[in-house]
């Protein structure tokens, strides 16, 4: 099974930020299997505020964003893990949503980011709000998809593990992660919270990430897209720049670790509950 993340270096520009994925999709080799791809969190639109996200919001079923990425979804013949896209509440707030699609342009999933990024950080941007523009997703995510069992999450969520219990417990082989980390808290982070979660849950985990600086500056992430085995191996990254990360990864090691170390069954403590 190949697997194929994208590291972007996405801006406010929609069209911009389409034209370079589909360039690169473009680029994939043709084989004989369905191919998955990640895009990272915002792929479509990474403004200096959150709330520029609003000026694109939509509800699904009127979506221009979604629409454009299930027709590259179907054109390119790849199951589609979309980073993420902003998605009209019914209360009138916005879901950060991350859609899953076929290689026909279906939907097999979707998934709404759980936990927002309110925080101070030591760089150009000082302070995160999410919450001014988004609200929380109120369930957590396993999709059936032609390689397997995969398990959403987006870049913050990755700081809570319960989250990643969860999936693993509702099935999960394998975990997607569109992530727009910081470069202060990526540098400080990243790795390790993606190792551990990857060691902690037995799963492969997919981190497609955003890197270097955007719309002049005003943000910069940290990139490191990578993908972790679920024994904790640094299977392949990529530091920086933009670009495809690549790896052929095979689900039968995850049954083969799950066995030989059930942590599953001899964890003592009960099941994590979304409150």
């Amino acid at each position: 099974m190949q697997v194929n993340l994208l590291q972007c270096q996405s801006s406010r520009s929609v069209a911009d930020n389409l034209a370079f994925i589909e360039s690169q999709l473009k680029l994939l080799s043709k084989n004989n299997s369905t191919q998955l791809v990640v895009l990272p969190e915002c792929c479509l639109l990474f403004g200096g505020q959150e709330s520029q996200q609003l000026q694109y919001a939509a509800h699904a079923a009127d979506s221009e964003l979604k629409q454009a990425l299930e027709l590259l979804a179907a054109k390119y013949q790849v199951v589609l893990v979309a980073g993420s896209i902003p998605i009209l509440a019914e209360d009138g707030r916005v879901y950060n949503r991350c859609y899953v699609f076929a290689a026909d342009g279906s939907v097999l999933g979707q998934y709404d980011k759980l936990h927002l990024f309110d925080v101070e950080v030591s760089d150009g941007t000082k302070q995160y709000r999410e919450s001014d523009a988004f609200c929380p997703g109120d369930r957590i995510v396993v999709v059936d998809t032609p390689m397997g069992k995969l398990g959403l999450a987006i870049c913050y969520d990755i700081r809570f593990a319960d989250l990643f219990r969860a999936l693993r417990e509702a099935g999960a082989e394998m975990i997607a992660l569109p992530a727009a980390f910081t470069k202060v808290t990526g540098e400080a982070h990243w790795q390790i919270l993606l190792q551990a979660r990857a060691i902690e849950t037995q799963c492969f985990i997919f981190g497609a990430a955003q890197w270097g600086q955007h719309n002049q500056g005003s943000r910069e992430t940290w990139g490191q897209s990578m993908i972790v085995s679920p024994w904790g191996e640094v299977i392949a990254q990529k530091q920086e720049g933009t670009g495809w990360l690549q790896a052929e990864i095979d689900l039968q090691s995850v049954q083969d670790i799950r066995a030989k170390m059930p942590v599953i069954n001899h964890n003592r403590f009960v099941l994590p509950q979304l409150k």
